[in-house]
């Protein structure tokens, strides 16, 4: 079921997303070659904690850090560990915070050190597959327009649209309803109304669109052909005349 929030409950929101953007600022500020991923993510969980929030994937399904940090082939639920972060790699942090009973998410593919021209745009790519899905955006938009803006952009920049995962809702709970795609046909969908709230997050890939999801810890999605995958991702409120970007 589809939850509208009101003005209050978009208040509570707002705070927790900017704790999101913040964190992901810091984690930008502070990433570099030769840290673990586990490194990065208490990072996520000392700024959060600091804010008087709580990092909403801790435990969450079982999930046993505060954030995700996938690098280079890993699309999502990159598990925080010892892997050493090397210069050249791209590095995605997805973060949810916690506050005042309301969640906030985000993602952001940070480049570490001397990245290449293809890893370079692929991340800027995929950035821009975002700014194309809320191009226009606003009430009574069909919801398979913003999979339809972001699958048009990837494909004609020679990229996969990964399927197996999708954007969600967000509020009171991490994911609600509805599932938001990368992928879609233009005017079809349920008819957007102001006062969703929804991630939209393109995950995009190098090469094939087709990823392997890891059964030895549960959680870890790869690129099937071991290239690499970007992922963009912001909390979005749909508004009568438009959205506003509440992570940003």
């Amino acid at each position: 079921m589809v939850t509208l929030k009101n003005d209050n409950q978009i208040a509570l929101m707002r705070e927790s997303c900017r704790i999101v953007k913040e964190t992901l600022d810091f984690v930008g500020k502070n990433i570099r070659a030769g840290m673990t991923t586990k490194q990065v993510d208490e990072l996520v969980y000392r700024y959060i904690t600091s804010c008087g929030a709580y990092p909403s994937e801790l435990g969450y399904q079982g999930y046993p850090a505060s954030s995700c940090v996938s690098v280079n082939e890993v699309v999502v639920h990159g598990i925080p560990s010892d892997r050493v972060i090397l210069d050249g790699d791209i590095v995605s942090v997805d973060i949810t915070a916690e506050k005042n009973g309301y969640h906030g998410d985000a993602c952001r593919t940070f480049l570490i050190g001397n990245v290449s021209e293809d890893k370079k745009r692929l991340v800027k790519v995929t950035e821009e597959c975002f700014f194309k899905a809320v191009e226009g955006l606003r009430e009574g938009t069909p919801l398979f327009d913003i999979g339809y803006a972001v699958q048009t952009h990837a494909e004609a920049n020679g990229y996969g649209v990964v399927r197996a995962l999708t954007g969600h809702g967000i509020g009171k709970e991490m994911h609600e309803d509805p599932s938001v795609p990368n992928y879609g046909k233009k005017g079809t969908g349920m008819r957007l109304k102001a006062g969703m709230t929804i991630c939209i997050e393109p995950m995009i890939n190098m090469g094939t669109y087709k990823v392997t999801f890891d059964r030895s810890d549960g959680w870890t999605v790869r690129t099937a052909d071991s290239k690499p995958a970007a992922h963009y991702e912001n909390t979005v409120l749909i508004k009568e005349d438009g959205v506003e970007i509440l992570t940003l």
